[in-house]
């Protein structure tokens, strides 16, 4: 294949540890973009986040956010795909949440709202919310259904996992991850939301097809990226049955792993 595009994700992938975009990363999509390459961010974060790190690059096409549920074009923040969670899911999702101790992200239009207890020192960086109850609080706002939903806490995901599980997986996806830091994340969305299905949408945008794709990620999620795109790299600490799915496995994002697989791109040494 002849890349025309990264697509990358960010969170263990694009980001180091400390949550920011190392100096060998940044050079790294820069000459990709100097030799014409697109890039796409694709993260399970909301798009907020993924603008202020396409920001500095330049960046105004498609980015993916929220896991898939919504692709958003920079330049003229119009939204090409946009899934929501099941209002009735939500409510009794905020129920649960809300009577247990958990720290909980709901990415709603513009706004992402945060329950949290023990909050960790970055967060209030990504333009957040925090809020001491989210059934109230998303009802002030209209009770606009939410794009995704990310829950940390042992227990109170087993809590979701036992009790709505059963009566949703038809129309909700429950997927389980680990953080940079080994905590424990329900990442919730509406079926229909991938990574896969997003990039696709993004890729139409920009006149590409996913097959012109070279997919950068490290999460049970980016597999859905790597199954259509042209050729993929999972990043070192990635699970085993993500390195599986991918073409090539490159350093873990400690190292500069998405650097090293831009070389490899820009020197047209894929697998």
């Amino acid at each position: 294949m002849t890349p025309r595009a990264l697509a990358i994700d960010l969170d263990g992938t694009l980001l180091s540890p400390g949550d920011d975009v190392s100096p060998g990363n940044a050079a790294a999509v820069r000459a990709a973009l100097d030799a014409g390459l697109e890039v796409i961010i694709a993260t399970a974060r909301w798009y907020q986040m993924a603008l202020k790190v396409a920001a500095p690059f330049g960046i105004d096409g498609p980015v993916i956010a929220c896991s898939g549920a919504q692709v958003r074009r920079i330049s003229d923040e119009v939204d090409l795909m946009d899934v929501r969670l099941p209002p009735e899911f939500a409510a009794q999702l905020y129920e649960v949440c809300d009577a247990n101790r958990c720290i909980a992200f709901v990415a709603l239009d513009e706004e992402v709202l945060v329950k949290a207890e023990g909050i960790f020192g970055t967060a209030a960086a990504w333009d957040l919310r925090f809020v001491d109850g989210l059934a109230a609080a998303t009802a002030e706002g209209g009770g606009v259904p939410p794009r995704i939903a990310l829950v940390q806490g042992t227990e109170v995901n087993d809590l979701i996992e036992t009790t709505m599980a059963p009566d949703w997986m038809d129309r909700v996806r429950f997927v389980e991850s680990l953080s940079g830091g080994g905590r424990r994340i329900l990442t919730l969305t509406a079926t229909g939301a991938d990574k896969g299905a997003a990039l696709a949408v993004a890729c139409a945008d920009l006149g590409l097809v996913p097959a012109d794709v070279v997919a950068i990620g490290d999460a049970h999620n980016d597999i859905e990226m790597f199954r259509v795109a042209g050729a993929s790299f999972a990043m070192g600490q990635a699970a085993d049955e993500v390195k599986a799915a991918a073409t090539a496995v490159t350093a873990d994002n400690a190292s500069d792993g998405v650097a090293l697989a831009i070389e490899r791109v820009l020197a047209g040494a894929l697998p």
